[in-house]
């Protein structure tokens, strides 16, 4: 048997730089900021499944055949998007090499002059979730030049405070626009609701460890049988279901955008041998991993 996995978990913005094999590195270790045209050739083009113990904005054009999963989603086709992270979320890409645009990570020290609460004064900065924007061109061009002025103050080391406040200003910004296409919860939730994204969160975090309604039950402190009801209450779907259609979308992701073998990509998500990964996957999706992967899978098996 395989030795169980685990996410990785980059605490420090340099060890995460390392890990992608960037050739980039940060002299501050609370702000790092780069152009997404300058992270080729030395950058992965395919990261599988990770998190960071700091915050995260990608701002990206001309996406190409670019696909990130983050949460239970995995988006392609895209063009222009925005996407906000808090710490602790998982996250994972396939990257075009033609992509556009800015990548911004930072840690809440950064703001020693301020101090705010980020999570309550920029709601895009969600705990329980990763906030993904598609955007139009028109909509790029309009917040791009907030992005350009913390990326040329950054480049230069004696202007990371100016670069910190420019990025301050950036995140009011971004703050108005996130508000206008209100793409989080702002106080209106119901307990259930609230409880469907804790348990939705605690998934990203331990699905690779924990595959059963008890076991995430017993992290919230509640019976399997509440978890379960209030689950199919809030959604209309069974709470395994949500478990199993995270494994399953990272599965096709490995499948699709790697290079790694079955039996590889089974280590890698925790199954005890590539044959019950082959069973897991068919039964989920009617072929096994190498006909997914033969098929060249297409838009309608990835899932969304």
């Amino acid at each position: 048997m395989a030795p169980r996995t685990s996410i990785p978990l980059f605490r420090e913005i340099n060890d995460f730089l390392q890990g992608i094999q960037s050739a980039h590195r940060t002299r501050n270790p609370h702000f790092f900021c780069l152009r997404m045209e300058d992270t080729y050739p030395h950058t992965r083009n395919v990261m599988p499944p990770f998190k960071k113990d700091f915050y995260f904005i990608s701002f990206v054009t001309n996406a190409g055949n670019t696909a990130i999963q983050y949460d239970q989603n995995n988006e392609s086709q895209l063009d222009s998007f925005l996407v906000c992270q808090s710490p602790g979320h998982i996250y994972s890409w396939h990257r075009d090499n033609q992509v556009e645009g800015y990548l911004i990570y930072f840690k809440r020290e950064l703001f020693s002059f301020f101090r705010p609460n980020l999570e309550k004064e920029f709601p895009f900065f969600d705990v329980f979730h990763t906030n993904f924007f598609r955007i139009n061109r028109t909509t790029y061009r309009k917040y791009e030049p907030g992005f350009q002025r913390v990326f040329e103050a950054y480049q230069d080391e004696s202007r990371h405070a100016i670069a910190a406040v420019c990025l301050l200003e950036l995140l009011y910004e971004l703050k108005e626009f996130t508000r206008a296409a209100s793409q989080w919860t702002q106080g209106f939730s119901t307990p259930q609701e609230l409880l469907l994204q804790q348990f939705i969160q605690l998934i990203n975090n331990y699905y690779l460890e924990k595959r059963t309604v008890e076991e995430y039950a017993s992290l919230m402190n509640i019976t399997a049988k509440h978890l379960s009801q209030v689950v199919k209450q809030a959604s209309g779907k069974n709470a395994l279901a949500f478990i199993t259609d995270r494994l399953v979308a990272e599965a096709k992701t490995l499948i699709q955008y790697t290079t790694l073998d079955i039996a590889e990509i089974a280590w890698q998500l925790n199954f005890s041998d590539p044959a019950n990964f082959g069973k897991f996957f068919k039964k989920q999706t009617g072929i096994t991993p190498l006909e997914f992967r033969k098929a060249g899978a297409t838009d309608k098996m990835i899932p969304t």
